[in-house]
């Protein structure tokens, strides 16, 4: 998120955009990436249980979240046209679940959304905190083709660190402090 861990508001919608999957486009990356019969042969898949040519999941996520990082470079980008400082992303620790709900298939127009559900203070990295998100995308008939439940950093603005751990962290630089440190602990 390119908002400050502070600013950002839990339920607040995020609409990434919009993409239109097509046959030469969906064949493309499967053949690449998941060469599955139902993806890469457009006779073959219609005999299979899908009935006919079908994106590969890893497709519709990877578009997602082509969608995701644009729209957050574009919000950065618009807190800096009003003057104000975006706020730092950090990695994502992972992934906590992904369903794919509905087949996309060729002509396919899918619609990406972003949602930060909750977020804290992190108890591993002190000066960020752990949001939970949840992305979702829907076809043209309203159908929801995928969710997922991703987390991710985000820096906070106002983060001090305690006196107790800037001085750890200076000690730790005093030659052979380290040892001793570590010893007491």
């Amino acid at each position: 998120m390119t908002r400050w861990f502070e600013d950002i508001v839990i339920d607040e919608e995020f609409a990434l955009g919009d993409h239109t999957f097509t046959q030469d486009e969906i064949i493309r990356f499967a053949t690449q990436y998941d060469p599955q019969y139902f993806h890469i042969d457009p006779e073959l898949a219609k005999e299979s249980h899908f009935g006919g040519l079908i994106a590969s999941g890893w497709h519709t996520v990877s578009i997602g979240h082509r969608k995701m990082v644009d729209a957050l470079d574009a919000e950065a980008e618009r807190l800096r046209a009003e003057g104000r400082s975006p706020g730092v992303s950090g990695p994502s620790p992972g992934v906590n679940s992904m369903e794919f709900k509905a087949p996309v298939r060729p002509g396919d127009t899918v619609s990406y959304q972003l949602v930060v559900t909750s977020k804290r203070p992190s108890n591993s990295l002190p000066g960020w905190g752990l949001l939970i998100n949840r992305l979702t995308a829907v076809n043209q008939r309203d159908e929801l083709v995928y969710q997922a439940e991703i987390v991710g950093f985000s820096k906070l603005r106002d983060y001090r660190m305690p006196l107790g751990l800037r001085l750890m962290l200076l000690l730790a630089k005093v030659p052979g402090m380290a040892r001793i440190l570590q010893r007491g602990s």
